[in-house]
């Protein structure tokens, strides 16, 4: 039995998202919250909110023991990207890709 919780179009890129998320894979739910915490990092409070989200799920839809339960997986994927465009020199422009993201947790009990 898992549960999961998604964030989806979350305004950061997901290679900055996969550093903190790295940081909590298999780990117990009350380290896993420590450690995004005190990470100062921008990704470690909207991945805090999502796993403490996905202990909600756990405990109200599926009647999971929250003291057991661990990080089974998590992980990043991208979301659309929006498009900007920045004025150069002599007329031209670049295009400035601003990046998003979609992060899942799962969490398990241990047994």
């Amino acid at each position: 039995m898992e549960a999961r919780a998604y964030l989806r179009g979350l305004r950061i890129t997901p290679r900055k998202v996969k550093i903190v998320l790295d940081l909590i894979r298999n780990k117990p739910l009350g380290t896993a919250a420590a450690i995004l915490t005190h990470t100062p990092k921008a990704a470690s409070a909207p991945c805090l909110k999502l796993l403490k989200s996905a202990a909600a799920n756990a405990e109200n839809n599926h009647g999971m023991d929250v003291s057991k339960l661990y990080v089974k997986e998590c992980y990043v994927g991208p979301g659309p990207t929006m498009k900007r465009m920045m004025p150069r020199g002599r007329g031209s422009a670049d295009t400035i890709l601003k990046r998003t993201s979609q992060v899942t947790i799962v969490l398990a009990e241990k047994e």
